[in-house]
């Protein structure tokens, strides 16, 4: 295995017949392995120190199905199962972590500032919905789209075939319906041969309610604090030591024996902690260690609505050390300026001015009063890079936690898809596409499950109706997620694309180009590559300035006007070419209705007419 770093616990073959057993279980006074293909009586466990048990078995070897018999009544999988090939109820599995052959020795990661991230779900990017089934479509996402990375949501064992995968209670366990371990470590090893980097979307707030034993073996989980999805993990109270230590060493499992490049942290607003080191900063740091030992760059993402800058703040400066965050703001004021919309979360943004405020510093909420949280919310971000922050205008959430799913290429004309794509793709932050979003997918993403409880799923049901209600969405609109066919509404499909998304897809491909070879419209460090940012509210149009000190400058021209505007560009003297123009008809334009093929700015500025939704990047000369 690559670096000093090995998973202490679960079942680990120490010979081909032999496997050490180790669980911690201090709720439990006696632990033994049950042997579910021999005829055989459970073998105890030995007490050890902290609540752990431990034993080696001769005559056991690969592949072999065991539980954990606790108290000698309970028979339950292991908590660090590295395989569930019978869903959550069903026996683990023994699994030998070193005999993937890996391919990937020279591949050493990628900064945040270079990923080009493109989300995906495993179970509905294509008909198959398995790792497999990826591998074929990377030249596609490597040369036709042109990202970098690729940002898998959660693969930790659910219950069933189909989840979002955020009702994982197998951390340590590749979802088998998806190709189980071998087939992830299969799909990361080929991203890296393509040059492209691996995201795992990993959940540290909670563990979902179906098949999840973990409170029968220990403290996992506390009263003291609440989630919205389940019982909030113990993270600083009594006997909390080990399941903190559970929870890092699932990061580093995920790093060292899958060769994850990134880990993106869901929802660490629903990580509660009051200890003297948060778990996150214990994480972060614990991660940049073993990278260094495996002379690997591993970024640790989070995704938060806290608007906190101490996530990403320095250790030594009183923060957590993470390397970036998602920027939901910046989300929140492009949907209202591409939508309208002012309900939820959505009242608290305003138009263009917000989405200005977003791009120039981060945060648009950074200590003003929030009328929707009704109170403060938020600290500046102006101070940070902006490659630490991920911006996108959509994602899983922002589609799926809509009533039906829909995304913005069944609300928007294209020219306004095209406008939006630009802010996103050539910002000073980290980009972020959703799985079909290249192209305008028209398929819905909606939320699904499949458990066997029929309580819980009336439950779930139930819950998303009241989640939906403050958004003024009726119940009969919202899909069944138990209903296989919300899940197949939900697949993408890029086989067949008509005109506009062809155009799209080509503009997508175009501004990622540029990104890649224009230094300013990469990701921004504020000290050598800088923006500027001027909004025009009433005629509904941004200006980005960006540029290297000392080197060439981008104009970014965004028109999300519905009818055409003029504006005056001012401080920017000095003669423009334009380089791309959304209007074009390759992008899918009218190829009538485009902006200057060159500018020339006085000191005094000069007025420039502005199609309606038309985007222009225009560099210096």
């Amino acid at each position: 295995m690559d670096g000093v770093w090995q998973l202490e616990y679960g079942a680990r073959m120490i010979e081909a017949d032999q496997v050490r057993f180790k669980v911690w279980a201090p709720f439990a006074r006696t632990v033994a392995v049950e042997l579910v293909d021999q005829d055989r009586m459970a073998i105890p466990m030995q007490p050890s120190s902290e609540g752990y048990f431990e034993v080696t078995v001769e005559g056991v070897g690969l592949r072999a199905r065991y539980r954990y018999l606790l108290d000698g009544k309970n028979a339950r999988p292991d908590p660090v199962s590295r395989f569930q090939p019978e869903g959550v109820h069903g026996p683990s599995v023994v699994v030998d972590p070193d005999s993937f052959r890996w391919t990937d020795t020279a591949w050493r990661g990628m900064p945040l500032e270079d990923m080009i991230i493109y989300e995906l779900h495993v179970g509905t990017f294509t008909q198959e919905g398995t790792f497999g089934a990826i591998i074929p479509h990377l030249s596609y996402l490597k040369e036709s789209v042109g990202i970098t990375a690729i940002e898998l949501m959660p693969v930790a064992q659910f219950p069933g075939r189909r989840n979002w995968g955020y009702d994982g209670v197998y951390p340590y366990a590749v979802q088998s319906s998806y190709g189980g371990p071998d087939g992830l470590k299969r799909l990361v090893d080929a991203c890296h041969t393509a040059g492209l980097a691996v995201i795992l979307d990993v959940v540290y707030n909670h563990l979902g309610p179906e098949g999840n034993y973990l409170g029968e073996f220990g403290p996992y989980f506390t009263d003291r604090y609440k989630t919205p999805w389940g019982s909030a993990i113990n993270y600083d109270g009594p006997d909390s030591d080990e399941i903190r230590h559970y929870v890092v060493s699932n990061a580093l499992y995920w790093i060292t024996e899958y060769h994850i490049d990134a880990l993106r942290l869901d929802a660490i607003h629903g990580i509660y902690d009051f200890s003297a080191t948060h778990i996150l900063k214990e994480l972060a740091f614990s991660v940049q260690q073993q990278a260094a030992r495996l002379s690997r760059i591993i970024p640790v993402i989070a995704e938060s609505d806290l608007n906190d800058t101490r996530i990403i703040e320095q250790p030594a400066t009183g923060g957590y050390g993470l390397d970036g965050q998602w920027n939901d703001d910046f989300h929140h004021a492009l949907r209202v300026v591409l939508t309208g919309e002012q309900r939820g979360y959505y009242e608290d943004f305003h138009g263009l001015m917000d989405l200005g405020t977003a791009v120039r510093e981060g945060f648009v909420y950074s200590g003003q009063y929030s009328g929707h949280r009704r109170r403060r919310h938020g600290n500046s971000s102006q101070q940070y890079r902006p490659s630490q922050f991920v911006v996108f205008s959509q994602n899983h959430d922002q589609i799926g936690n809509r009533a039906v799913g829909d995304r913005l290429s069944t609300q928007l004309p294209f020219d306004a898809l095209r406008v939006a794509r630009a802010l996103v793709l050539l910002s000073p932050n980290v980009p972020l596409l959703f799985m079909g979003e290249e192209y305008g997918e028209t398929a819905p993403f909606q939320y699904f499950i499949e458990h066997s409880d029929p309580g819980l799923i009336e439950a779930v049901r139930q819950g998303r109706r009241r989640e939906f209600a403050h958004f003024g969405w009726k119940a009969e609109d919202i899909p069944d997620p138990q209903n296989m066919a919300t899940f197949e509404r939900s697949r993408v499909n890029r086989e067949r694309l008509d005109e506009r998304q062809a155009g799209l897809l080509r503009w997508t491909s175009r501004l990622i180009q540029l990104r890649k070879t224009v230094p300013s419209l990469s990701a921004g460090d504020a000290k050598t590559i800088c923006h500027k940012v001027w909004v025009f509210e009433i005629e509904n149009v941004l200006v980005i300035h960006r540029w290297v000190k000392g080197g060439e400058a981008a104009l970014l021209v965004l028109g999300f006007n519905k009818l055409p505007v003029t504006v005056l560009l001012p401080e920017l003297s000095g003669t423009w070419q334009l380089r791309v123009d959304s209007m074009a008809k390759e992008f899918g334009g009218t190829g009538q209705d485009s902006m200057p093929t060159h500018l020339v700015v006085s000191r005094q500025g000069t007025s420039v007419a502005v199609p309606a939704y038309t985007a222009a990047v225009f560099i210096s000369s």
